[in-house]
């Protein structure tokens, strides 16, 4: 566990320290104008009454938390290879995939490490990463195997926040005598409601994808490129061979820890099993 905290704290420094930290200050900052602001956060806390305040409060500090647990986690990277390859392409991995139905282990050309099934090779991390969904430019890291099932829990809890936000900014937007004075009394209110709607729409956007994604048991990267990828482009287009079905994708999803070895699984449910 100290092992995992190390590098998480090594992480945060070694790439993306400017992604993470403006959506850190962009989170406080707008917080800061909903509490300072007119608003029935602002109101309660004029009336002593202080639960509603620290919800709010709580659930900011645990989205923020839930964002650098993502961020900064291992997604899955693929760490060790027992056969080493004296040479590498540097064509993407996908063509190297070979022009047969058959499902086997791929070498990655610019790692060199032998890929499980499912895995690909981020270009942005220059890591091959295991049952890869996406390298995800928010939080400046793959989603994968290892951080997928707290990226969509992150999601969750960001669209609360924001949906919560977007409530209390409206209820303190306040009438003005001229259209002057009431971009003069309600501009950073309205520029925080710009924000928050926005980032709502597509927080809400990103989260039914992934868990139509999750239903299926498919990741954004199959779900895109499945015409390229050797073990899906000889299915048809309704095939899927590691679909067992919305509830127990969604069990083995959620509830489900480990590795998968996701070449037995299609093996027994392929078309052509090898």
């Amino acid at each position: 566990m100290k092992d995992i905290v190390i590098r998480m704290v090594q992480n945060m420094f070694r790439t993306g320290f400017l992604v993470r930290a403006s959506h850190t200050v962009l989170t406080w900052v707008i917080t800061l104008i909903l509490f300072l602001h007119n608003t029935d956060l602002r109101k309660c806390e004029e009336r002593g009454d202080l639960l509603l305040p620290i919800l709010f409060f709580l659930l900011v500090v645990l989205s923020v938390l839930l964002y650098f647990a993502v961020s900064l986690m291992d997604p899955g990277f693929v760490l060790t290879d027992t056969v080493k390859s004296v040479q590498g392409s540097n064509e993407e991995l996908e063509s190297m995939i070979p022009q047969s139905s058959t499902a086997r282990l791929r070498r990655c050309g610019y790692c060199l490490l032998q890929q499980p099934m499912r895995a690909k090779h981020c270009q942005t991390c220059k890591r091959c990463v295991r049952r890869f969904d996406h390298h995800c430019p928010w939080i400046e890291n793959c989603v994968g195997e290892r951080n997928h099932r707290w990226f969509i829990v992150y999601l969750l809890v960001q669209l609360l926040v924001l949906i919560w936000a977007l409530r209390i900014a409206l209820s303190g937007v306040s009438a003005g005598a001229t259209w002057e004075s009431w971009f003069r009394a309600n501009g950073f209110l309205l520029a925080a409601l710009a924000v928050v709607g926005v980032f709502s729409a597509v927080v809400l956007l990103l989260l039914g994808c992934h868990l139509y994604l999750v239903s299926i048991n498919c990741t954004t990267w199959e779900f895109m490129s499945r015409h390229r990828i050797s073990y899906l482009k000889h299915c048809g287009d309704e095939e899927n061979p590691f679909d067992r079905g919305v509830f127990c994708n969604l069990w083995d999803f959620f509830c489900i820890c480990g590795s998968v070895m996701w070449e037995q699984v299609y093996n027994r449910n392929a078309p052509n099993p090898v």
